[in-house]
């Protein structure tokens, strides 16, 4: 009878609910994004295509234009948050690739979703990182004044985690070269950043390319800034802030189906 009880008693090994095996994930991809942190956020690439760029591209579309405090701010933001968030997944994967770390993670007891949702918070708080240069600058320096600090707080975190998922996508296709990867991704943002309404506003394009426009990740990124920073967007702030977590989902989807993809084709 004493043995039957004290068995009875014991917990099960091994046997976990939904959400101790959620608290679980979350906090291996902690771990692991608290990993890429220390090591990849001074590298060259990362320090070039995250951080100089975004800047040398708003200065040298935006100087002489005559855009008030607020919607240089908002595009200044919208900009840092693009290029730098989805900077990361391009340099990591390929280096982890070259030097077996990440194959190290995929035989390791951590689900393939936790490892990509660890990278994605390595941009993501590099994204936040830097935004907040413009950010406070712009208060302190310049006086801009915020007309929605909620609005502002979800538009960083949505836009860098999207954008930090776009370049997990990025960085998922078999490659152990970041060049290899950066080069073609950065091909791919110019196009999204030119329809986008950065640097000319949704509301003076063209019927074509306004339609067009719908097709950059960008787009909804900035005018949620414009809504956040101005009070003055064009498509609605409840539209792009249904669109920014479903771009993080299809992102994350996206780079799951190529990871599967690289491990059938033996990559």
């Amino acid at each position: 009878m004493y043995e039957t009880t004290a068995a009875r008693r014991q917990p099960e090994i091994g046997v976990e609910g939904p959400l101790e095996r959620l608290r679980a994930e979350a906090g291996q991809a902690l771990a692991i994004a608290i990993k890429d942190v220390r090591v990849y956020y001074l590298t060259p690439p990362m320090v070039m295509f995250g951080l100089l760029m975004p800047f040398f591209m708003f200065f040298s579309f935006s100087v002489g234009r005559g855009m008030g405090q607020e919607a240089s701010l908002a595009r200044l933001l919208a900009l840092t948050t693009f290029f730098t968030a989805s900077s990361a997944g391009p340099v990591i994967l390929p280096m982890e690739r070259r030097v077996r770390t990440f194959d190290r993670l995929l035989v390791a007891p951590v689900s393939l979703i936790s490892v990509l949702l660890g990278k994605s918070l390595v941009g993501t708080f590099f994204g936040l990182a830097v935004a907040m240069v413009p950010l406070v600058g712009g208060l302190l320096a310049f006086g801009v004044r915020i007309a929605d600090p909620l609005l502002l707080a979800a538009a960083l975190l949505g836009s860098s985690l999207a954008f930090a998922a776009l370049g997990i996508l990025f960085g998922s296709v078999p490659a152990q070269n970041p060049g290899s990867i950066m080069m073609p991704s950065t091909l791919v943002r110019w196009p999204l950043l030119f329809i986008s309404g950065v640097f000319i506003p949704l509301r003076e394009m063209d019927p074509w390319a306004r339609a067009l426009s719908y097709a950059s990740p960008l787009t909804y990124a900035q005018d949620l800034f414009d809504y956040a920073v101005s009070g003055a967007g064009v498509q609605g702030a409840g539209l792009d802030l249904v669109v920014l977590p479903a771009l993080l989902a299809l992102f994350l989807l996206g780079a799951l189906k190529l990871h599967g993809l690289s491990r059938r084709m033996g990559y």
